[in-house]
């Protein structure tokens, strides 16, 4: 017998042999198996039968898949400061490598934008998006974990109230006044939409769990971990501005675009999509939204979302 061979099998009783285990067994196991196949491990018949829409109208179609889509590379965003998160004073380089693939994940999903703003009709668009409600991206969830894995809690408070919250760590004092919630009032009341009493309902109680296990370990905290000097490292410094741009300017002005390109201003077509403020929630200007802000300076602090 080749004497490679025999070295991974004398490993693999080794392995096994640690956890009580008769490899024989699990050469059965093997031996009885059938090949993997592609469309076996990602699920393909799976995936491609997880898009149902409501309407007979073509573009919807596109609508649901680049949704889906977007919350694919939330996932990945999620697992990569995830990695981080796990890891006991994870090294600066491996702090670079997730951040590099962070800004890679954003750069796909702000191209991929075009997807919706010049690849769907817009008639067709607002047909069938009237048999969405209240359904709304806003309700996407591992977006706002995203936001509270990278940075304090009190980097998202609404511009408003940052100056009563300031110095409240507590997360259940915060939630309530987090900027995204002032994008989910009703125009005329300044109520709750139903869009936004769903997701609470739903989500309300894993966004304190998870913001209380992100409250010592987000980017921004384990950034500041980091010595003096290696806070300063050039190239750690690019990729969190980068980063900070990507998240919370370049994909809101995309989200921004698209909500102009359909809804057009119309107040019978703001009412339709169920009465969100989307105006004064979408744009990067309005609600000063900055992960890092001690890698900027006053000047691009107080001209946020103008610049990109």
């Amino acid at each position: 017998m080749n004497q490679d061979i025999q070295d991974r099998l004398q490993l693999l009783e080794e392995k096994y042999s640690a956890m009580g285990q008769d490899m024989k067994s699990y050469l059965d196991g093997l031996l009885h198996a059938d090949y993997l196949t592609y469309w076996d491990y990602i699920h393909l018949d799976t995936l491609l039968s997880l898009q149902n829409p409501r309407t007979p109208i073509p573009d919807e179609r596109i609508f649901i898949m680049y949704h889906q889509i977007t919350e694919l590379y939330f996932r990945l965003i999620l697992d990569a400061i995830g990695q981080l998160a796990a890891t006991p004073s994870p090294s600066l380089t491996l702090m670079k490598r997730q951040l590099v693939r962070l800004n890679r994940y954003f750069e796909q999903l702000i191209q991929s934008f075009d997807i919706m703003v010049d690849g769907m009709d817009r008639d067709e668009f607002l047909r069938f998006r009237m048999s969405l409600l209240p359904a709304s991206g806003f309700q996407s969830v591992q977006y706002r974990m995203i936001e509270i894995a990278s940075t304090d809690m009190g980097q998202l408070v609404h511009a408003s109230k940052r100056e009563l919250t300031q110095g409240v760590s507590d997360v259940e004092l915060l939630c309530p006044v987090l900027y995204w919630r002032s994008g989910a009032t009703e125009l005329a009341s300044g109520k709750k939409t139903l869009t936004l009493r769903q997701f609470e309902e739903k989500y309300a109680a894993e966004i304190v769990r998870f913001a209380q296990g992100y409250q010592s370990v987000n980017l921004r905290k384990l950034c500041q971990n980091y010595s003096a000097e290696a806070q300063q490292d050039p190239e750690l410094v690019g990729l969190l501005r980068q980063y900070d741009l990507n998240a919370n300017v370049r994909w809101a002005l995309s989200h921004y675009r698209s909500a102009v390109r359909y809804l057009d201003a119309k107040p019978k077509e703001i009412a339709a999509t169920g009465g969100t403020n989307w105006q004064k929630y979408l744009p990067p200007r309005l609600q000063c939204i900055v992960f890092f802000p001690e890698l900027w300076s006053a000047e691009e602090l107080e001209s946020w979302g103008t610049f990109q």
